[in-house]
């Protein structure tokens, strides 16, 4: 089934479409519900949901949180940043890059 327009329950805002709705009925709304990572669909007023997601936790080679890298290197710019008006800040970056540099080659 094809809709060209289908009206979001939510803020009876409409939006055209041109993409399979699959399962979905026009006009009916969904309740959307979260266990233990596992994201659930389900018609008001029945109980059998239907799986439609899991929650993602990206993780990187070192087994943290994508989140926690991204906030590393913002703070890691700053730092760049700040060095280039910091004469101090500056020094102990060089002196950091260096010592990095020579642990990688040991």
């Amino acid at each position: 089934m094809t809709a060209k327009a289908w009206s979001d329950s939510c803020v009876g805002h409409m939006f055209s479409t041109g993409i399979s709705m699959g399962s979905l009925v026009p006009g009916v709304p969904l309740i959307y519900e979260r266990v233990e990572g596992t994201v659930y669909s389900r018609r008001v007023g029945e109980l059998a949901r239907t799986v439609v997601g899991h929650d993602h936790d990206p993780r990187t080679s070192d087994g943290r949180p994508l989140y926690d890298h991204l906030m590393e290197d913002k703070m890691w710019g700053e730092i760049r940043r700040t060095a280039k008006t910091n004469p101090t800040l500056q020094d102990a970056l060089e002196r950091a890059i260096m010592i990095y540099q020579l642990s990688k080659t040991t």
